[in-house]
């Protein structure tokens, strides 16, 4: 079993942590955000476009333009910011089986899978985007 991030995840949490680094009311270019955080450019309006929809993070078009957050980076979760891309994470089928879990008679593991992944969707509701931007930072301070 691989606990991972989607490559979109990934991307998201990147961008918003650039953006949190900015500060309060900065814009930020997306050739900066790309650049920065080693998004491919290509990748970056369909992650930027999911983070405006969520509501996120606000777009301002034209020259001088760019992207900051909406709310303070530590009141945005990464599980919000995961959420904005991915939509609702939560697994639903089965991890023995292809099908979904009947309640009536769930597989062997569903009970400890199901809460393995509760506790997980917990740590990244719990983690703010202003805890991986300063985390970001240590470790970039410490190479």
């Amino acid at each position: 079993m691989r606990l991972e991030l989607t490559r979109r995840a990934d991307y998201a949490i990147r961008t918003t942590i650039c953006l949190a680094r900015e500060g309060s009311g900065g814009l930020v270019p997306a050739q900066v955000i790309a650049r920065r955080m080693e998004v491919p450019r290509r990748f970056l309006p369909q992650i930027m476009q999911d983070l405006v929809r969520s509501g996120l993070v606000e777009a301002t078009p034209g020259r001088g333009g760019g992207y900051r957050l909406v709310r303070a980076a530590g009141e945005v979760s990464l599980l919000d910011v995961i959420e904005a891309v991915e939509g609702d994470i939560r697994r639903r089928t089965c991890v023995l089986r292809a099908d979904s879990c009947k309640s009536s008679r769930p597989c062997g593991v569903h009970d400890l899978f199901a809460a393995a992944q509760d506790a997980l969707l917990e740590r990244f509701a719990q983690a703010t985007v202003e805890d991986a931007a300063r985390e970001s930072a240590a470790e970039t301070d410490a190479a």
